[in-house]
């Protein structure tokens, strides 16, 4: 490696260590402020006291167990129905042959090109017509079908080779027997990545599920946060930390824990 070999690696790498730390910056100073009291807050002591009270009073102020089970069913509903309606229709776009089955799949890759904000009115005057404003149900319906989920499985599908279908058909199973039984298992490392990548986007979703809700029972966390961190309520950043964590701690400690898995993932998803 000559002379201006390694000035460039060394540049990169300073931008890659500067650009890290400005995104990890606002994480940082969460974790200052949540576990120092509030006149630590904008106060970097190192010989401050450590405290938990902020989590406590976070709890307190804000119905957090109620928002925590709204984003849990909210979440595994839509991926739920996600895995079942995209698992169909990638299997029909990748081994059935039928009148218009390019235009059709044509037509849900340029849904990947639509911003979901661009049809929020049209969804919201869908929602109030079927009755699901204010709903669980009201704010992931819009999301149950997915067009990314679409495009990966087909094109996982399309690598699965058809003598492993056809030798499953000569063995008694069906076509629901040839996808449960040799499709879904050989694409389980692309089912994993979606599957991260919509718990993800769905637990931090905020504009749709603030439009599409208007009570406690039906808020999930992002709009709650939202709420509890209003100016109306009093600024404490100590205590909107807290909360802000633990908004953020079941993506935060997965990632942690599964790491790994999560990397050989999306590896194994991309490879194929």
């Amino acid at each position: 490696m000559n002379a201006s070999e390694r000035f460039f690696r060394a540049v990169e790498t300073t931008g890659a260590w500067l650009l890290a730390l400005l995104w990890i910056a606002p994480l940082l100073y969460a974790f200052w402020a949540a576990f120092h009291p509030s006149e630590y807050a904008v106060r970097f002591v190192l010989t401050a006291p450590l405290t938990l009270d902020n989590f406590v009073r976070a709890w307190d102020f804000a119905p957090f167990a109620r928002y925590f089970l709204n984003t849990f069913i909210l979440v595994t509903s839509i991926l739920a129905a996600q895995l079942v309606l995209c698992t169909l229709a990638a299997y029909a776009f990748a081994r059935f042959e039928f009148p218009g089955r390019e235009i059709a799949f044509l037509l849900v890759l340029v849904q990947l090109m639509i911003v979901p904000e661009i049809l929020i009115v049209e969804n919201y005057g869908t929602m109030a017509r079927l009755g699901l404003v204010d709903s669980i149900l009201g704010i992931g319906l819009p999301y149950m079908a997915s067009a990314f989920a679409i495009f990966l499985l087909r094109q996982t599908f399309k690598t699965i080779p058809r003598e492993l279908e056809e030798a499953a058909r000569i063995e008694g199973c069906g076509r629901l027997g040839v996808l449960w039984r040799v499709y879904v298992p050989l694409s389980k490392p692309t089912y994993v990545a979606f599957g991260l990548v919509s718990v993800s986007h769905h637990w931090n979703n905020f504009l749709w599920p603030l439009i599409i809700t208007n009570s406690v029972e039906t808020r999930p966390l992002t709009v709650g946060l939202a709420i509890f961190g209003a100016p109306e309520s009093g600024v404490d950043w100590s205590m909107i930390s807290a909360g802000t964590l633990m908004a953020v701690a079941p993506l935060l400690l997965a990632f942690l824990i599964f790491q790994r898995q999560f990397v050989q993932s999306f590896m194994h998803a991309g490879l194929k």
